[in-house]
């Protein structure tokens, strides 16, 4: 998961329609599957399948240089996009596979209710990670 720099509200529903399957294609070129990807107007969610050559942050940092760079070419009007520095990333079993595809299928919905900024804090704590909020949101 990864939120817009300063997470200005950019990806209008147009932009996410061409960027969720770029995102998948990339990954693709690169060797490795994004099984879903989705999110909101201020952040993405992605499911990949990795090969065990593949860290999570190698295959993080592709998705996003490629993908931020794809915007900046495709959407002149969207000036000084990037993603935020950081990013979220929890292991998946195979026995939870469709409940995370649904989640990040689901995004839209899940986002009337609460914010990324509660979502986001709401799995840190569900999975025992510390953090400082103070160093949380770049």
């Amino acid at each position: 998961m990864f939120s817009t720099k300063g997470r200005r509200r950019l990806l209008t529903e147009a932009v996410q329609e061409r960027l969720w399957p770029m995102m998948g294609g990339i990954a693709r070129q690169k060797g490795f599957v994004a099984c879903v990807v989705g999110g909101t107007a201020d952040h993405a969610h992605i499911l990949l399948s990795l090969p065990t050559t593949l860290s999570v942050a190698k295959a993080i940092q592709i998705v996003k240089a490629e993908s931020s760079a794809w915007v900046s070419r495709t959407f002149q009007n969207i000036h000084g996009f990037a993603w935020q520095e950081g990013y979220a990333a929890f292991s998946v079993s195979m026995s939870n596979k469709n409940k995370v595809v649904r989640y990040i299928a689901e995004q839209a919905e899940q986002h009337r209710q609460k914010t990324f900024q509660q979502e986001y804090l709401v799995l840190l704590k569900r999975h025992g990670i510390e953090y400082d909020e103070r160093y949380v949101w770049d």
